[in-house]
């Protein structure tokens, strides 16, 4: 193979990864739009929903920082430099001592927690809900917070599935967790009421662990092998294993932009909870829809790139990572645009298409409309910030991202407190100025790391990605003229929403075609392929 080939290779593996990660997440998206459904049906934006929210920030909280994003960003990229290097037997000693770290310390930060669940209720999450419902809020989190620990050892196996390039079980168990929550609404929440719901998230989170563990099975040495000797898993916490303190150190920083962006969602809390009923739930379902295309597009996409620009950084191969980083971004935007605008225009008909039955009345259709306006308008800023932000974990940098990330979210909490003032003296509904805040920080997150990383690696192959910007731009101004257009025919919600996304997506696809971008051509080659190969 030549070099100039090396690059298109990277490309095509990543194209492959994403697209199997896409599928998996868009059937989570219909799984967990079906849970939301039944959410909305059964509470509605009532103070018991309200109530549940406020409780699960906080084992996403305490998740979030010992192992969410902040152990991914650092166990990946080290676990998979060891693969690179043929050292499968550290490799492997360094997961378990993972492992056994996660377990040890969120089991004794959820036991700690499940003791002060008032407290953390009442001074921290909702000051302002009243007594009956924070009692309520401190009953489920004792519930929820069976969760973290189950969670952490799981993203620790998606962590050593994907570095592996093993994608779709990891992917699908997501939906594994939203099929315990439809569980907890259909057979729990008719005799047990919110706490139903509690209990299908628990259970929810078991099924996330459980629908990977076949891959594991398929991948581990049997025994584990050891440098030492023993077998891994012997080894106990790893204090002094190096890999163990690589992991530590990148995951320092990375901390500190977690717990900046969860202060975040705290102080969104803490507002909402203070504005009129349903304000809190509004910007839950709101965020929820708008992370859905989210989800497919850009996690997706990073989750299948991180383990190869980690191979390409521990290789050295700096020219064959801004290769594959550009046309990464260049797909992103074309998918992140046309995403944006198609439901900000829509958002009416889809939320109301959606959630608009049972205890979910015509006023929260529009409290939740209302938030997701100011959301989707940073859904490009959030996507391109996931793919820059594995970028730097794969160059072992995880200091840039989130010192950016830090003051980007630092920015948010004080444009929050701003927003939902100004909105107030406009006379607009507040909690939409707390969405707002949240896309104006991404915004500036992003531009701070495009430029970060063009410079780090010398380039990032600006016109391509501007090429492919302007082209997305014009379709997607294509594709608004015709939903405008289609809105503006009187017609039931299903076919004012499901209509105009069908008949959106088609023009945006076919001025994609007729201006001639080549991913849609490696699209249709890549699905002809399949076919023929299943033919």
């Amino acid at each position: 193979m030549n070099e100039s080939e090396i690059p298109n290779t990277a490309n095509r593996q990543i194209a492959r990864a994403a697209g199997t990660i896409m599928l998996a997440f868009a059937l989570s998206n219909i799984i967990g739009l079906v849970r939301q459904i039944l959410i909305s049906r059964a509470f509605g934006t009532d103070k018991a929903i309200d109530a549940f929210y406020a409780a699960s920030t906080y084992p996403d909280l305490i998740f979030s920082l010992v192992a969410g994003g902040a152990l991914a960003s650092a166990f990946i990229p080290t676990f998979t430099t060891l693969l690179a290097k043929n050292e499968r037997a550290s490799a492997w000693k360094l997961a378990s001592s993972i492992a056994n770290l996660i377990l040890i310390i969120l089991s004794a930060l959820s036991i700690l927690s499940a003791v002060l669940a008032p407290q953390i209720i009442r001074y921290i999450l909702a000051p302002q809900f009243s007594p009956d419902q924070q009692a309520l809020a401190a009953s489920l989190l004792r519930i929820l917070l069976l969760t973290p620990a189950i969670f952490g050892i799981s993203g620790l196996l998606m962590g050593i599935l994907n570095a592996h390039q093993r994608f779709l079980l990891p992917a699908l168990a997501p939906s594994m967790y939203w099929l315990g929550m439809i569980f907890g609404l259909i057979f729990l929440v008719p005799s047990m009421g919110v706490y139903g719901l509690a209990w299908g998230a628990a259970l929810g989170a078991a099924f996330h662990l459980g629908v990977q563990i076949p891959d594991l099975i398929k991948i581990l040495p049997h025994p584990i092998p050891s440098p030492n000797g023993r077998r891994a898993g012997d080894e106990g916490l790893g204090i002094n294993n190096p890999s163990v303190r690589e992991v530590g150190r990148l995951m320092g920083p990375r901390l500190l932009g977690v717990a900046v962006v969860q202060l975040n969602f705290v102080v969104n809390v803490i507002i909402a909870s203070g504005l009129s009923e349903g304000s809190l739930s509004a910007i839950k379902y709101a965020w929820q829809v708008m992370t859905m295309p989210q989800v497919v597009i850009a996690q997706a996409i990073a989750i299948a790139a991180l383990p190869t620009f980690s191979a390409q950084a521990a290789q050295g191969e700096t020219g064959q990572m801004r290769s594959s980083l550009a046309a990464t971004l260049r797909g992103v935007l074309f998918l992140s645009l046309p995403a944006s605008l198609g439901i900000i225009l829509l958002r009416q008909p889809l939320i109301s298409l959606l959630f608009q039955r049972g205890s979910f009345d015509a006023r929260s259709t529009d409290l939740v409309a209302w938030a997701l306006l100011w959301y989707a308008a940073g859904l490009i800023g959030h996507n391109m910030v996931e793919i820059l932000s594995r970028a730097f974990y794969a160059l072992h940098d995880t200091k840039t991202p989130v010192f950016v990330g830090a003051a980007a979210m630092t920015l948010n909490v004080l444009f929050s407190f701003g927003f939902s003032a100004l909105f107030s003296r406009l006379g607009w509904l507040p909690h939409g100025g707390l969405a707002l805040a949240n896309s104006f920080a991404t915004a500036l997150e992003m531009t701070a790391l495009f430029i970060l990383m063009r410079r780090r690696l010398k380039g990032l192959d600006g016109m391509n990605i501007w090429r492919g910007f302007i082209q997305a731009a014009l379709g997607t101004l294509a594709m608004s003229l015709v939903i405008i257009f289609w809105s503006q025919i009187e017609s039931s919600v299903w076919i004012s929403g499901l209509g105009g996304v069908a008949l959106g997506g088609l023009v945006y696809a076919a001025m994609m075609f007729a201006l001639r971008v080549p991913e849609l051509a490696a699209v249709i080659n890549g699905i002809a392929r399949r076919l023929k190969r299943a033919g």
